[in-house]
């Protein structure tokens, strides 16, 4: 580990859990980088992904975006093709797009597909599955209506999974965010979280939460105060 990451972890407490609040402001003070860095959240829930009914995949708009430009593809023909091009959309066509991925194009981090191009985009499950790029109706990304996939999408709308620990990771914005705008990020992940709790899941559902920023020590939070806010 490099001295500004000591620097910076030596700044928390470690056997403490910090308050959202203080967490959203913490995330910013140990930020080593010089680079604006983005803010994680890191929540393991008391779910078992190797049960189908307990995967959690889904998405949440932010309050407040990501911070990032994000660039859109979209599988798209004829009239829904021009509708995703005025949205804003970066990337718009069919045959000629899955041909450029398939010699090795991956310039993009959304992917969106009208459901009859879903036959076409399938012959890049092999690519675009293990990078998390595939277009899925469960994350609203396989939709007709993609003009509002698209300006969801630019403007913060994230996408999320459990991994095979339980953990779903999210970004929450950037370190160059005000405290508040981290927070109330923050909280709409969580609350969407509980939303999407199985109803096989047993015990506690939040067993930890933490924020870290790219470059910076993980902060660990409350979970106490994550539930009782989820469940307010």
């Amino acid at each position: 580990m490099g001295k500004k990451y000591e620097e910076a972890r030596s700044k928390l407490d470690r056997d403490k859990r910090y308050s959202l609040q203080e967490g959203c402001e913490l995330v910013k003070v140990v930020a080593p980088a010089k680079f604006d860095e983005t803010v994680e959240c890191a929540a393991r829930l008391g779910v078992n992904p190797r049960h189908a009914d307990q995967m959690i995949r889904s998405s949440v708009s932010l309050p407040h975006g990501t911070g990032k430009t994000v660039r859109v593809l979209v599988f798209a023909k004829g009239d829904r093709a021009t509708q995703a091009k005025d949205a804003g959309a970066d990337f718009v066509g069919s045959d000629e797009i899955v041909t450029q991925i398939q010699e090795g194009w991956l310039d993009f981090d959304v992917a969106i597909a009208t459901p009859d191009m879903m036959g076409l985009v399938g012959r890049l499950g092999r690519i675009l599955g293990p990078r998390n790029l595939m277009p899925n109706p469960k994350v609203g990304t396989v939709t007709m209506d993609v003009a509002t996939a698209v300006r969801e999408r630019k403007a913060g709308r994230i996408e999320f999974r459990t991994e095979r620990t339980g953990i779903i990771h999210a970004p929450i914005g950037k370190v160059s965010f005000e405290a508040d705008a981290l927070r109330e990020n923050l909280e709409a992940f969580l609350r969407t979280l509980q939303r999407l709790k199985p109803s096989t899941a047993k015990g506690k559902y939040f067993k930890s939460v933490s924020l870290a920023s790219t470059m910076g020590p993980g902060i660990r939070l409350d979970t106490n105060e994550v539930q009782a806010m989820v469940t307010d």
